[in-house]
């Protein structure tokens, strides 16, 4: 560790991904940033995921593998095990954008409550798909996630005294209303104006989409009330049909 700058305590929540738990593992330890207490917590794995985790056990601060009740339980039991200045959960298949991110992240602003950035998707053949559909905002707060999650939680470090523990109630959106939650607390929040993460296209909350649509939609109401969520949710179908038959004609 070195003295004066902040601790960032990174956390990967894993489960059965022995094919991208290496590429995660090796961007957060090849970080040329100092301050990083890693944290890894298994599902308890048994595809051999555990197995290429312990290969790097002297670089891990805290590894845990054991059974959870779904992945926002396991990132509960990070946040539990973190003990740094700022939090930024870097999951299975999430990558920093590059060895230096973190310590370009740091070097923009001092002691802001949360710094963000923008992020690279990757595609099932680790090629890149260029950049989110929801671009990030220029000056983000916590009214800006009304048309959508416009910044991706591999992409955003909040000082861990401004978050709480993710609601166990949601299965597949926890992570909108965390960050809402923080957001909202937050006085400082700085736009590191990069990319400062790469996460593979996919998931839970894509094959279980429907789910996912109505855990945002009561996320969204609770912060953001009824009827401007009912309004706001108008507006993003019609971008979603727009974005759909812009793309449509491009590839015709």
């Amino acid at each position: 560790m070195k003295a004066g700058q902040p601790i960032l305590s990174v956390i990967t929540v894993v489960y059965n991904n022995a094919a991208d738990i290496e590429r995660t593992l090796l961007s957060v330890i090849n970080q040329t940033y100092l301050n990083i207490e890693y944290i890894v917590i298994d599902g308890a794995s048994a595809d051999g995921t555990l197995q290429i985790i312990e290969r790097y056990k002297n670089k891990i601060s805290r590894l845990l593998s054991e059974p959870d009740k779904g992945i926002y339980d396991a990132m509960n039991k990070g946040l539990s095990l973190a003990t740094g200045d700022y939090v930024l959960f870097m999951n299975s298949a999430d990558e920093f954008y590059s060895a230096d991110t973190v310590a370009h992240v740091f070097a923009t602003a001092p002691d802001a409550d949360i710094y963000y950035g923008e992020t690279e998707m990757i595609g099932a053949n680790n090629q890149s798909l260029g950049r989110r559909r929801h671009k990030t905002p220029e000056n983000f707060t916590w009214r800006d996630f009304k048309y959508g999650m416009s910044i991706s939680h591999q992409a955003i470090y909040i000082k861990r005294l401004l978050v709480k523990l993710y609601d166990p109630q949601y299965q597949l959106s926890a992570d909108i209303d965390w960050i809402l939650n923080a957001a909202k607390k937050a006085k400082t929040i700085v736009n590191v104006h990069q990319y400062v993460a790469k996460y593979k296209v996919g998931g839970m909350s894509k094959h279980r989409h429907r789910q996912s649509l109505m855990e945002r939609f009561d996320i969204m109401k609770r912060h953001y009330g009824l009827v401007p969520t009912l309004l706001n949710h108008a507006v993003i179908a019609f971008n979603l049909g727009w974005y759909w038959l812009k793309h449509r004609r491009t590839n015709d």
